[in-house]
């Protein structure tokens, strides 16, 4: 399977009942020691990738801080291609290789906005991103090694198509509760135990008031 698409590592930061977030969107739950572990991390894939949403919530910038080394290429999945020209991604295009990766049914005035920008357009899928077509596109490209920081939403298309390798995830001591908070992942759910995706736990992590711990597949 490696192969044919790039190993995907899960990489997150939750709090103790399950959340990504708030249910107003704040996400700031990574002490600055964790921080510094995922930009090591961060500073060892090719690619990292992340949804539409989180694009637009975080704004985030998506490099490597703390680190001597060039910053991974970002790819974000905007089936509509709808992210806007004054985030933190898209201004930074030019200097951080960028890939989008959008839907076959993308309008056109989408798509001509996207084109005039330095970013890589993937086609891919019909109203939605095909994920599966997606990682055979990128290992094409060379992208060997991809950290997958999405949102409930994009977490759940890779887990619902068993594409998760390895899986690094921040227990944070915070207890936030909200029916609509987002969670490590959403989207429709497994309806038993036995479909769903089992992972082992490769190791644990004590890093004063948080947990790191380490799944593989």
């Amino acid at each position: 399977m490696g192969r044919f698409r790039p190993h995907v590592i899960f990489s997150a930061a939750i709090t103790l009942d399950g959340k990504l977030a708030t249910h107003t969107g704040d996400s700031k739950l990574s002490s600055k020691a964790d921080k510094n572990r995922v930009h090591k991390l961060r500073g060892k894939v090719d690619a990292i990738l992340i949804g539409k949403n989180t694009a637009e919530f975080d704004d985030p910038i998506l490099s490597v801080h703390h680190q001597k080394k060039t910053n991974p290429t970002r790819i974000i999945l905007d089936s509509n291609a709808t992210i806007k020209n004054n985030s933190r991604i898209l201004r930074t295009s030019s200097k951080i290789p960028t890939i989008i990766a959008v839907g076959e049914s993308v309008s056109k005035k989408n798509l001509q906005r996207l084109e005039k920008l330095p970013v890589k357009i993937i086609i891919c899928g019909k109203k939605h991103v095909n994920i599966k077509k997606l990682l055979a596109v990128l290992r094409k490209q060379g992208i060997k090694k991809i950290l997958v920081e999405g949102g409930g939403e994009t977490n759940w298309s890779f887990v619902k198509e068993n594409l998760v390798d390895e899986a690094m995830i921040t227990i944070t001591p915070y207890l936030v509760g909200g029916i609509t908070s987002t969670t490590l992942v959403d989207g429709d759910g497994f309806s038993t135990i036995a479909k769903s995706t089992k992972l082992k736990l490769k190791s644990t992590r004590r890093m004063n008031n948080e947990i790191i711990l380490h799944y593989e597949n």
